[in-house]
């Protein structure tokens, strides 16, 4: 299985993404999984959200590459449990899907991109930094794929 997680915006240097960092690793001993940063466009006085979520949504999509499943993160989306997030995965390992879980930058994705998306996910109804939605994805990834196992790290 192959998975690319896609992020709009950068971080450096910050405790949460040593964290996600540490779990991306765990996660690789169970699949191939990849991050693929894609620039922020700025929204500068005058320029409109949905603009600057235009531009940042064809950068998406060129980052997305052969997905099978794409995954957009969404307070609007649907919530799920871990052990349910180990079924789908269990699904898409069997099938040998490749996955996209693409996450936005501070003017949320562009519409379309949510609606291009075969599943929409919310991680919580509240608004995410996007550093913070990274290490959430990357930890429950890990946890389904530890749960599928029957490791012991879910409890």
């Amino acid at each position: 299985m192959k998975i690319r997680i896609i992020l709009v915006g950068r971080d450096r240097g910050d405790p949460i993404l040593d964290a996600a960092d540490d779990y991306l690793t765990r996660l690789r001993r169970y699949c191939t999984v990849d991050m693929v940063e894609v620039r922020e466009e700025p929204l500068k006085k005058g320029r409109k959200v949905a603009d600057v979520q235009r531009v940042e949504a064809d950068r998406i999509r060129r980052a997305v590459g052969p997905a099978g499943v794409k995954i957009a993160l969404d307070e609007r989306g649907q919530s799920q449990t871990s052990t349910a997030l180990a079924g789908r995965f269990q699904r898409w390992v069997d099938e040998g899907a490749a996955i996209a879980v693409i996450i936005g930058g501070p003017s949320g994705l562009h519409p379309e991109i949510v609606n291009e998306a075969n599943e929409v996910w919310a991680l919580s109804a509240f608004t995410l930094p996007h550093r913070v939605a990274r290490l959430i994805v990357c930890e429950q990834m890990y946890r389904a794929f530890t749960i599928i196992r029957g490791e012991p790290y879910h409890k």
